[in-house]
């Protein structure tokens, strides 16, 4: 397999001799005195995106605050000062951190329906988001070595061959990049700028709203619909470029608390009942390929990602997801049955779930306006991309949106591999998206 050979902090061709690295990027957005100042990358897009990441706002699961971390508020703050310096009118960042702004109508398309764009300013809790230190890499192919000594290959990465020949803004392999949803951040207030820049460009009402904590499932709690004063929205949150997604899956969150009752090892024969092995028990019967690593596409499945506990105490804590709803509920019924069934093995009380629903398919919100969907897909193929209409195999806010009367699906940003080290983002997905933004907001 061909090697694109370390990089190192110059910006000069790696050990394979391959002009990978145009440079390190500072916190202003700009190469270093060391890097190649070539042009790409340096667009307005890029430029805001950068910035934006050098922002630490992970997201925490279990949080009282709203935000859950004060980051995210350091940022909206960062935001409306941007939205204000544009052009943007009513302009604020309320009490629960949620950024708000519109761009008015060009004279004579005031009466266009409100279009609304929103991404999110939290990044995912899995792994760290301060200190991000953002690398423009030029693609030639095969491996590439990150700074930490992680390896981004198309052996574990197949997209990644996509992109040869093109500007990739990657990690040095110690933090996520922010891309998800920071780059959504950047490429619609870049779409905007672009339209103040250009008054002749016709275009309706646009609304712009920024919203915390979507990472941790709260990112529409206390979303204000009537200050985001859109008909119809867009989120900006999606992966590869060409996406569109109006399906997503139902979700649901479990826990299981399983009792057991404990008693000195060396007196304990069929007396003790160890609640770790009880609750590893109820984990083996779930279905061994209806795991997240043994389904794609429509295919939903049972997701076991926490388990804690003593001989005592022990709890496991599990996610829920299918695209069918029937299948959905089927699932949340097949659960109980299995508690039902360890309790009249173990005893009664000795297991109990409960079963939270956190969002559901916004495939049915979405059907009677349909057009949005179509005027993705000319804005993209004006833009020079087939579009392609995918599941989401997860959720966005659009779909909470959806369900409190906001008919959002949700549009590509152009990164791969959130929520990782081996996130990544190409410039040219960037530029281009934020050109099918444009087209988007332009449509009559």
């Amino acid at each position: 397999m061909d090697r694109t050979g370390p990089t190192n902090h110059t910006g000069r061709m790696g050990a394979a001799g391959k002009p990978d690295v145009i440079g390190r990027i500072d916190a202003a957005g700009k190469p270093d005195a060391a890097g190649n100042p070539d042009v790409i990358g340096q667009t307005d897009v890029v430029e805001r995106f950068l910035r934006y990441v050098s922002f630490d706002t992970q997201s925490a699961e279990d949080a009282a605050d709203f935000p859950s971390t004060p980051g995210q508020r350091v940022l909206g703050q960062a935001l409306a000062d941007d939205m204000r310096a544009l052009g943007l009118r009513d302009v604020r960042m309320d009490g629960y951190g949620y950024v708000y702004g519109r761009l008015p109508a060009t004279p004579g398309c005031e009466d266009r329906p409100v279009l609304g764009f929103l991404s999110h300013m939290d990044t995912s809790p899995d792994v760290s988001g301060a200190g991000v230190r953002p690398r423009i890499v030029a693609y030639a192919g095969g491996e590439l070595r990150l700074e930490s000594g992680a390896v981004l290959s198309p052996a574990a990465f197949p997209s990644l061959l996509r992109y040869v020949g093109q500007h990739l803004i990657v990690t040095d392999g110690r933090t996520l990049l922010g891309a998800d949803d920071k780059a959504g951040v950047a490429e619609i207030l870049s779409a905007c700028a672009w339209l103040l820049e250009h008054p002749g460009q016709p275009h309706g009402p646009i609304a712009v709203g920024f919203t915390p904590d979507e990472e941790v499932g709260r990112g529409t709690d206390h979303f204000d619909l009537s200050a985001f004063g859109a008909d119809f929205a867009y989120t900006v949150d999606g992966g590869e470029l060409g996406e569109i997604e109006y399906e997503n899956f139902n979700a649901a969150s479990a826990t299981l608390t399983v009792h057991g009752v404990n008693i000195h090892p060396g007196s304990a024969k069929n007396r003790m009942k160890n609640a770790i092995l009880l609750a590893n028990e109820w984990i083996s019967r779930l279905p061994p390929a209806e795991t997240p690593a043994h389904t794609e596409g429509y295919e939903g499945f049972y997701h076991v990602h926490g388990v804690s506990g003593n001989e005592s105490l022990a709890t496991v804590s599990l996610l829920i997801r299918d695209h069918d709803r029937a299948s959905f509920e089927a699932r949340k019924a097949f659960l109980a049955r299995l508690t039902d069934y360890e309790n009249a093995v173990w005893g009664p009380g000795s297991f109990t779930l409960t079963v939270t629903d956190s969002y559901y398919n916004m495939k049915e919100k979405i059907l009677p306006h349909m057009e949005l969907i179509d005027n993705a897909c000319a804005a993209m193929r004006a833009a020079g991309v087939e579009p392609q209409v995918v599941p989401i195999r997860g959720g966005t806010d659009g779909a909470r949106l959806s369900y409190m009367g906001l008919p959002c699906p949700n549009l590509c940003t152009g990164g791969a591999n959130f929520h990782g080290i081996h996130e990544f983002i190409p410039v040219e997905s960037m530029q281009t998206m934020t050109l099918v933004l444009v087209n988007l907001m332009c449509q009559g």
